[in-house]
């Protein structure tokens, strides 16, 4: 192998060791991006489901519910 053909190889070589590189730090950026998007959606999922159920709470739904269940438990009995 000429010494022009080795400094072409190393050169690919070095080619392709940067763009893995540069391909390696935009996964990881973007999957950075996308767990901290999971996370705020779950955060958003937590305080949503607990709003429903103030709500609920606030409506009356909760003792509504049990008013149905002790209704039906004795009707049975």
């Amino acid at each position: 192998m000429s010494e022009k053909d080795l400094k072409t190889s190393q050169d690919l070589t070095v080619v392709v060791q940067t763009l893995l590189q540069q391909m390696q730090d935009k996964f990881q950026t973007m999957s950075d991006q996308i767990i901290g998007r999971i996370d705020e959606m779950s955060t958003r999922i937590d305080d949503l489901e607990k709003n429903i159920s103030d709500l609920m709470t606030q409506a009356g739904v909760e003792e509504l519910e049990e008013e149905i269940k002790v209704t039906e438990t004795s009707g049975t009995a």
